[in-house]
Parts: C-alpha cells; sequence; structure tokens
C-alpha cells in the first residue's frame, strides 16, 4: 500500500465589497456561489444578475427568531 495519491486543492479569490464590513477586500470560495470575506470572516453568498453581488448568507437562528440585517449604504 505504498500507492501515493495525488492531491490537487484550487481556491478562487476575488476582489469585491463586502455588504457586512463596508471594505473592499479579498474574497475566498468556500464552494461555487459562497465566498468568506478576508477582513470580517462573514459568508457571502454570489449572485449573478446582470451583474456580479454578493450578499450575506441568512441562517435561521435554532430558537426560531426572526434573524437580524444590518443595513448599509450603497455608495452606487
Amino acid at each position: 500500500m505504498s500507492k501515493k495519491q495525488k492531491f490537487k486543492i484550487e481556491a478562487e479569490i476575488v476582489n469585491g465589497k463586502c455588504p457586512t464590513c463596508d471594505q473592499f477586500t479579498m474574497l475566498v470560495a468556500i464552494s461555487q456561489d459562497f465566498f468568506r470575506c478576508m477582513s470580517c470572516g462573514s459568508d457571502l453568498e454570489q449572485h449573478i444578475n446582470g451583474k456580479i453581488t454578493y450578499l450575506p448568507v441568512m441562517t435561521a437562528p435554532a430558537d426560531g427568531a426572526k434573524p437580524f440585517v444590518k443595513e448599509w449604504l450603497d455608495d452606487a
């Protein structure tokens, strides 16, 4: 059992503006549609609809409460 298996990992890294921390930063792909901000660590979902946008991932709390969304200003 001395067979060596080759293992290759590729990470997609893009530049973008994180809506959570409001900084222009690097976003690293967690999966094909999900990215993580390198400044604040928030998970973002990529949406492509005419332009590429990154939106925070919303998960429902286990106790049934509604998730809180931080408001941010759009510079565009």
